[in-house]
């Protein structure tokens, strides 16, 4: 090599290198740029939370402040604070029975292809409907009858009680409230859709611009199609259950849990379901279709044998279970023995039943089972109201008011403590159609011995009123107290959350669902705990079984309930979360400016609601869970039970047994001065109301 250019190669090597440094030397500078930015940034948000944290002492010690405030002039703001929050009531439907009756009684209306296509769009453009399964749409779609209106016909009144929904096919109508117009709809719009969940008053006028033709069905209707589909879906699923040889002996309430949480699994043609070798965690039954089973027969796989074909009602894969039926835990996973592949044209359907969801409906059941075992001891019927008249009762003053009539605190002749009367009108009742819910709420409070449930001691009736008298509980309403302080803080709604928890308990066990939770029906005894009151929505529905009748709150629904889709134990999980969320903040997550949106909001679900910042992770947590959309996977319903609830990071360190004994110190000490002392329950005027016709019908007679 010469010399030149051994020289040049070299000077150029001794540029790029110096070049080579200058950049690294430039990037480390560019690198120490960076983290001074970012330790900067890491000092601002550490100031900014620090201020945050000040803002939020201070919030706080104004809040205090605000409830010595409130508590200094609350005889005198009482009468503002009930005008700006006001009790909420329960809303139900028609019973069960009535619904079944329906059922047996649908009726089909011909009508041509394009307004079905009309239906089924305007059905699916709805913001409540479109939640509905294809099946039931179908079904609604046949049974929808035609209506007619003349321009200017007012179709919906408001104020109104309607039982009709409609879809707008031609024409053009006008919606009106309380005289303002609020918008126009033509062809291919629902409306009136709340009138398909409960008897209810229209909120709006309706009125056609246009000769208009639309298809209505009525309420029963729609929930008679509701609760066939469902009923006649599960009915398919447990018989198909029933046949796999690991299930024959498993309790009916167990396979009608197993039937809730198996999922449909589509599979085109030719798509394997199961692949020999694979590691596999789920069991399938076909529902529909057929399909090819098949082995390798050497270890290239160059060889494979068919041997055989599977149908409807066929199963395979029942390895991954076999194990959990026996012992209820998996040592391995199930390697798969062969190919199984779909081979019906127009695919095949099958029921999937995975290992998870298996163990958790089996584990949950069995504790169910075992707790219900224990609990056999005959509850103690109470002699000493054997005798009471209603001609021995006083009424001293009244302590609330509600839909049906009052609550009254009265005094018996011979007791020397006071009682609650609650006071029920008949004839509204049977208007509402209520009886059955009243017989229920009657059985289930003479039967319940729980000190987290108010009791029921006896009954009375005349011609005009039914009379159930009760525990006094003279510490007040917890939705006064939370209406008065504006919300809880954690220890305050984990105290009276945990009281909840033990009456659910106690009712689940019982396989009653309450249906009802809300602040408004849990009333503090003397000694500030919580206590259940007003059973009117609950029910006994068993283990493993469901029901259909739509009642609650509405910002307290479950999902299934909003759908009709069937609901039970689980539901009361659902309103437990909501309950925690008002107690934290003062006002529930779903909300709307009428029922028919709080529902759409529902359906949304809890992952859509922004948690505000006092609702601290593991509330949050423990909400969400509580909150799922699948009854199946909500906390408290899953194969530990109650249990998973009370080992909830949130209720670390908590008291279970103190507040069982009652000698954990509540949070909110009512002051009661004497057994009739109402100072802790609002003012109500005395009752102007006209007194209600006789109702002699006799469907009381039990009462």
């Amino acid at each position: 090599m010469k010399p030149d250019n051994l020289n040049t190669r070299t000077n150029s090597y001794s540029a790029r290198n110096t070049q080579g440094m200058a950049t690294l030397r430039d990037l480390q500078f560019a690198l120490q740029q960076k983290i001074e930015e970012l330790r900067q940034r890491d000092e601002l948000i550490d100031d900014l939370e620090l201020e945050l944290d000040e803002k939020d002492a201070l919030i706080q010690k104004l809040k205090n402040e605000l409830d010595k405030y409130r508590a200094v002039i609350r005889p005198a703001t009482k009468q503002a604070l009930q005008k700006s929050r006001q009790k909420r009531l329960g809303i139900s439907a028609e019973s069960a029975q009535e619904i079944e009756d329906a059922a047996e009684a649908l009726k089909r209306y011909p009508k041509p292809q394009a307004a079905r296509e009309c239906i089924k769009n305007a059905i699916l453009d709805n913001d409540f409907m479109k939640n509905l399964e294809l099946s039931q749409i179908q079904e609604i779609n046949d049974c929808m009858y035609p209506v007619e209106y003349s321009q200017g016909s007012c179709i919906i009144k408001e104020g109104d009680v309607g039982s009709l929904v409609y879809v707008l096919e031609e024409g053009k109508v006008e919606v009106t409230k309380e005289g303002k117009f609020l918008t126009t709809m033509t062809h291919g719009k629902v409306f009136g859709e709340l009138a398909i969940l409960y008897n209810c008053t229209r909120t709006a006028t309706v009125k056609a611009l246009t000769n208009t033709k639309l298809w209505a069905i009525d309420r029963q209707c729609f929930q008679a199609i509701m609760m066939k589909t469902s009923l006649v879906r599960q009915a398919e699923y447990v018989d198909l259950l029933q046949k796999v040889p690991a299930f024959q002996q498993v309790p009916e309430e167990t396979i009608n849990k197993i039937a809730d949480v198996v999922e449909e699994a589509y599979f085109d043609e030719g798509e394997y379901i199961v692949r020999q070798g694979a590691v596999g965690d789920t069991m399938y039954i076909i529902l529909k279709g057929k399909c090819h089973v098949t082995q390798r027969q050497d270890s290239s796989g160059s060889t494979v044998k068919h041997t055989k074909t599977l149908t409807k009602g066929d199963y395979f894969g029942q390895a991954a279970l076999e194990g959990a039926t026996r012992s209820r835990i998996f040592n391995n996973d199930d390697i798969r023995e062969a190919n199984v592949i779909a081979a019906e044209k127009e695919g095949t359907v099958c029921l999937a039943l995975d290992r998870d969801s298996f163990l958790q409906v089996a584990g949950h059941l069995d504790a169910v089972i075992s707790k219900r075992a224990e609990e056999k001891i005959k509850d103690k019927v109470d002699t000493e109201f054997a005798e009471i008249k209603l001609t021995d009762i006083t009424v001293i003053s009244t302590l609330g008011v509600g839909g049906f009539g009052r609550v009254e605190l009265v005094s018996v002749n011979g007791h020397n403590r006071t009682f609650a009367m609650k006071q029920l009108k008949k004839k509204h009742i049977v208007e509402t159609r209520q009886q059955e819910h009243i017989m229920s709420e009657k059985r289930i409070m003479f039967e319940a011995r729980c000190d987290f449930i108010v009791r029921l001691y006896c009954t009375f009736k005349d011609d005009k009123y039914l009379y159930m008298l009760l525990e006094s509980c003279l510490g007040g309403e917890l939705w006064t107290i939370l209406r008065d302080k504006g919300q809880f803080d954690d220890a305050t709604t984990r105290f009276y959350t945990a009281c909840v928890i033990e009456a659910l308990n106690y009712l689940h066990i019982k396989g009653i669902v309450y249906r009802d939770l809300k602040p408004e029906n849990i009333l503090l005894d003397t000694g500030g705990y919580g206590k259940l009151v007003d059973f009117g929505f609950s029910k006994k529905i068993g283990h493993g079984r469901k029901t259909w009748t739509f009642c609650g709150t509405p910002e307290y629904v479950a999902p299934e309930i909003i759908l009709n889709k069937g609901h039970d134990l689980s539901a009361d999980y659902w309103s437990l979360g909501i309950l925690m969320f008002e107690l934290l903040t003062g006002s529930p997550p779903f909300t709307g400016p009428d029922p028919m949106k709080t529902y759409n909001i529902i359906l949304k679900g809890m992952d859509m609601i922004e948690f505000p910042r006092k609702i601290t992770r593991n509330a949050g947590n423990m909400i969400k869970k509580l909150c799922r959309d699948n009854p199946m996977e909500r906390l408290g319903y899953q194969k530990n039970g109650i249990k998973d609830i009370q080992k909830h990071k949130w209720f670390d360190g908590f008291n279970w047994e103190g507040l069982r004994r009652r000698t954990l110190p509540p949070p909110i000490l009512p002051q009661v001065q004497n057994s009739t002392d109402t100072s802790n329950f609002d003012d109500y005027p005395p009752d102007t109301d006209p007194t209600p016709e006789d109702d002699l019908s006799g469907w009381d007679k039990e009462f």
